[in-house]
Formats: C-alpha cells, structure tokens, sequence
C-alpha cells in the first residue's frame, strides 16, 4: 500500500504524505513505521536538481503599491491572487507558463503557456482564472515588476474586471512567495526529472501536472494536507453549515 501510494503521487511524496494516504483508507499505523517500511522497501520522495539560492535586493514599484505586503495566509478564497512567468526547457527551445494561484488554497485557478512570453500570456492566464472562478467582489492581484504586468494592456483588463493590482519590491521573489513555492514543486516534481523532446510535450505534462494532479490531489501541510481543491470543498461545506 505504501508503494501504491508513493507511485500514484508520482514518486514524489515522503513519508509524512505517504501516512496520511493511509490513514484516509483506515489504515492504523505510526509515521515512523511508514518511514522504516518506505526506507526498507528503498522508496522515498524523488525530486529534480536544485537551484543554488540567491540574494535579492528591494527597491519598491513605482507604478503601483504592494498590497498583499507578504500576507500570504488569506481567510477565503477569491480575495487575493498571485501570478508569475517562468520558462521550461524542452529541444525545440523554451516554452513560457504564467500562472494564476488562489492564495487561500493554493489553487492554480489559472494558466497559459505559450513559446514566447508577451503580454497576452499572462492576459490568458487571468482570462482562465476571471472565468472559472467568476469573483463576485474586488480580487488583488499580486505580481512581479515584469513588462507584461506594467503594460497598458494589463492594466486595462484589470480595470476592466474589477480587479486590483499589488506589486513586488524590485528583484525581490520573496515578495511573490507562493508562486515562486509553485514553480520550485512544478520543476523538482516533474520537469527536471524529464526530457522534453517538444513544446507540446512539455504542455501536455504540465496540463497533467496542474489539473490531473497538483489541484485536485498533491496535499500541503499548509491545507492540513488537503489538496486544494479539498480545501476549498471543505471551506465552502462549512460556510453553508454556517
């Protein structure tokens, strides 16, 4: 069961996760036993390289305020949003993702990837997430000092959409944590643990990463080791208790 359940997450959880897995099928058993069962069995959590980490300086937006100010635990969902760009090696060449992540569950509420990354892939990413999620009052967005975020395009959906803008400081990832938390387990879950022969592979395994697994499966002890879309069930169960 241990071995199951390490290889339906991918081969990426630890023992911590594995126990949980077990203990919501009735299982009855201590972590430590998982531990000493997943380290005799030669299982244990399989992840890409890592990045050496750097120094970041700070200077603030002049275009708009931080807002979100690294207030990242939130108390409901749609009330503040984070988004950032990275890149993915395949070789053909690069392809870009944004992202947009509830930062109540952690959810990715929205995506697009696209082999270069201009304005409207970060304006597809929003597109995706205005529409699933259908906010009924104002949304913060938070974002970096990219080009594609200080862009007269950009600015004009937001205000289009009733959604408001908060900045980082410049050079500053921390300020943008939770999308810069994503990205790290989005690579050292699944990209650098694989080749991408195509562009299109490398979008295939990233839907199957986001939609197939991330939201609706991989737990975070930040959610009490629910996904987040178990988070967000369970916070809309208790607000229609109330």
């Amino acid at each position: 069961m241990i071995k199951q359940a390490w290889e339906e997450s991918g081969k990426i959880y630890d023992y911590r996760k594995l126990h949980d897995d077990l203990c919501e099928i009735g299982e009855c058993i201590s972590p430590n036993r998982v531990a000493l069962l997943a380290r005799l069995a030669g299982i244990s959590a399989q992840i890409g390289y890592k990045c050496r980490p750097g120094k970041y300086g700070g200077k603030p937006s002049v275009v708009v305020n931080n807002t979100l100010d690294r207030q990242f635990d939130v108390p409901q969902p749609n009330q503040f949003w984070a988004t950032d760009i990275t890149y993915i090696k395949t070789t053909e060449g690069y392809s870009y993702l944004a992202v947009v992540i509830d930062l109540y569950s952690r959810k990715v509420v929205g995506w697009s990837m696209q082999n270069r990354q201009p304005t409207e892939l970060v304006l597809q990413a929003l597109l995706m997430a205005v529409w699933r999620r259908k906010p009924t009052g104002k949304v913060v967005i938070h974002s970096d000092q990219g080009s594609q975020f200080t862009s007269i395009e950009w600015a004009s959906f937001l205000k289009a959409h009733n959604l408001e803008h908060s900045m980082s400081r410049r050079g500053n990832c921390h300020d943008n944590a939770v999308a810069e938390s994503f990205f790290n387990l989005l690579k050292r879950e699944r990209i650098r643990r694989k080749v991408y022969k195509t562009r299109e592979e490398a979008r295939q395994d990233v839907f199957d990463y986001i939609e197939m697994f991330y939201n609706p499966r991989r737990k975070h002890v930040r959610n009490k080791m629910l996904s987040p879309n178990d988070f967000e069930r369970q916070y809309k169960t208790r607000e229609q208790g109330v």
